[in-house]
C-alpha cells in the first residue's frame, strides 16, 4: 500500500502540470489559425477576438465553482467530470459548422477547462505543508511553463494538415488522455471527514468570508496583476507577430520561447530556494526581475526604429523568470489563509484574475498593441500595480507581527508585575 501511495505521489506533478496546460493550450494553440478561421467563417479580427474573450470569461465565472464543488465532493471526481465535458467540446468545436457554434463550444471549454489549474492548486495545499508544498507548485509551474511555447508552434504545424480544425482534433486528443490519466493516478486528496456542504448560502457565507479578509486582497492583487504585465504581450500575439515584428504563422516562437524559457527557469529557482530563503526575499527577486525586464523593453521600443526578434523579445524572458519566482510563494500564503476552504480560495483568487486577464485581452491588447512603446508602457504599469499589492500585504504584515509583540510584551509584564510580591 506504502509504494502505491509512493508511486502515485511521483506522477502528481505531471499530472497537474498537464491539467494546468489546457488553459494556454486552449488560448495559445488557436493563434496560428486565426486568419484560416476568419476566412473560412467571413469574420474579422473584432469577431475572431471573441474567441478568446467569451473563453476566458466563462472560465472566469465557473472558477467560482470549481473549488467550492471540489470542496464539497472531492477534488478527483470535479477533474474528471470537467475534463470530459472539455474533451466533447473540443470536438464540437472541431466539427463546427458556424462561427456560433464554434463561440458556444469556446463557452462550454472556458466552464470546464479551468478546474484542472483551480482544483490543483487545492490538491497541492491539501498533501504537502510548507517548503514541500512551494517545490511542489514551483515543479507544476515550470512543467506548465512549457506549454505556452509549444502551444502555438504546434498550433502552427498542424494547420498544414487539417487547418484550424486539425488544431481542436489534437486538443480533444490530448483530454482524452488526460482524463483517462487523470482518473487512473490522481489520489483523491479530500475525505469526506473534510468536506463540506454545496449549497448557495454555505457558499456565499464562505467567499464573504475570504473578501472581508484584509491580507487576503494584496496577495490576490499580486497574484493576479503580476501575470498580466506578461500576458499583456501574449494576448497581442497575432497583431504582435504579423503586424509588428512582421512575421508568418512560424514565428510566434520568437515571442513565446524567451517567455517560457523565463517562466521554466524561474519555476526551478523558486523550487530549489523553498526552505532556503525567506518568502519576501523570493518575491522580491521576482519583482526585480519583472522591473528589469520592464525597464530594458521600454527602452528597446525607443531606441529600435523597427521593431525585430530577437531583442523586441528577448527581455520578456526575465519577465517570465519573475513572474514564476513570485507566484508559488504568494500562492502558498494566500491558501493558508483559509485552510478548510482552500477549493474556494483558489476559486476567488482564479476568478479575479481571469476577470483582469479578460479585460487584458478585451480592452488593453487592442489598444496598447499598436506599437511597441505602449505595449512597454502598459506592461510596466500592470508590474507596478502588482508590486503595489505585495508592498502593501508586507507592510500589513509587519504591522500586525509589531502589535502582536507588543501584546505579548505587555502581557508577560502584566504577569511579573502580579507575581511581585506586594
Amino acid at each position: 500500500m506504502t509504494t502505491a501511495k509512493r508511486d502515485m505521489r511521483r506522477y502528481l506533478p505531471f499530472l497537474l502540470a498537464a491539467l494546468t496546460m489546457i488553459g494556454p493550450f486552449s488560448i495559445d494553440a488557436i493563434f496560428p489559425g486565426f486568419p484560416d478561421i476568419g476566412r473560412h467563417f467571413s469574420v474579422g479580427e473584432v469577431a475572431l477576438q471573441q474567441l478568446l474573450s467569451v473563453y476566458l470569461l466563462s472560465y472566469a465565472v465557473m472558477s467560482l465553482f470549481h473549488g467550492a464543488i471540489s470542496d464539497a465532493y472531492g477534488r478527483k471526481p470535479v477533474i474528471v467530470v470537467a475534463m470530459a465535458v472539455y474533451t466533447l467540446a473540443t470536438l464540437g468545436a472541431a466539427l463546427a459548422t458556424s462561427f456560433g457554434m464554434l463561440l458556444a463550444c469556446r463557452v462550454l471549454q472556458g466552464v470546464s477547462g479551468g478546474a484542472g489549474i483551480v482544483v490543483g492548486r487545492a490538491v497541492v495545499r491539501d498533501t504537502m505543508q510548507g517548503e514541500e508544498a512551494q517545490r511542489m507548485m514551483s515543479k507544476v509551474m515550470m512543467i506548465f511553463g512549457v506549454a505556452p511555447a509549444i502551444a502555438p508552434i504546434v498550433g502552427a504545424w498542424l494547420l498544414g494538415i487539417d487547418g484550424w480544425r486539425g488544431i481542436f482534433w489534437a486538443l480533444s486528443g490530448f483530454t482524452v488522455l488526460l482524463t483517462l490519466a487523470t482518473a487512473r493516478f490522481l489520489d483523491e486528496s479530500h475525505p469526506p471527514s473534510r468536506r463540506s456542504v454545496f449549497r448557495p448560502r454555505p457558499l456565499l457565507r464562505s467567499y464573504l468570508s475570504i473578501l472581508r479578509d484584509l491580507p487576503f486582497w494584496p496577495l490576490a492583487i499580486a497574484a493576479s496583476i503580476n501575470f498580466s504585465g506578461l500576458f499583456l504581450y501574449i494576448a497581442s500575439a497575432p497583431h504582435l507577430i504579423r503586424d509588428l515584428l512582421h512575421l508568418d504563422a512560424n514565428g510566434f516562437p520568437w515571442l513565446f520561447v524567451p517567455v517560457v524559457a523565463g517562466m521554466v527557469i524561474g519555476a526551478f529557482v523558486s523550487g530549489r530556494v523553498a526552505g532556503r530563503v525567506s518568502a519576501i526575499r523570493t518575491v522580491g527577486w521576482g519583482y526585480v526581475l519583472m522591473l528589469s525586464s520592464c525597464a530594458i523593453s521600454l527602452a528597446l521600443a525607443w531606441l529600435l526604429p523597427v521593431p525585430r526578434v530577437p531583442w523586441s523579445t528577448l527581455p520578456l524572458a526575465f519577465y517570465g523568470c519573475g513572474v514564476q519566482l513570485a507566484f508559488p510563494t504568494i500562492t502558498i500564503l494566500m491558501l493558508d489563509r483559509f485552510p478548510d476552504q482552500r477549493g474556494a480560495v483558489s476559486s476567488v483568487q482564479t476568478f479575479g484574475s481571469l476577470l483582469f486577464t479578460a479585460f487584458v485581452a478585451g480592452v488593453l491588447s487592442p489598444v496598447l498593441s499598436v506599437n511597441m512603446r505602449l505595449l512597454a508602457v502598459g506592461s510596466l504599469g500592470l508590474c507596478v500595480a502588482g508590486l503595489s499589492g505585495w508592498v502593501w500585504y508586507v507592510a500589513m504584515e509587519r504591522r500586525g507581527v509589531t502589535r502582536a509583540r507588543a501584546a505579548a510584551a505587555s502581557r508577560v509584564a502584566g504577569q511579573i508585575e502580579a507575581d511581585e510580591p506586594m
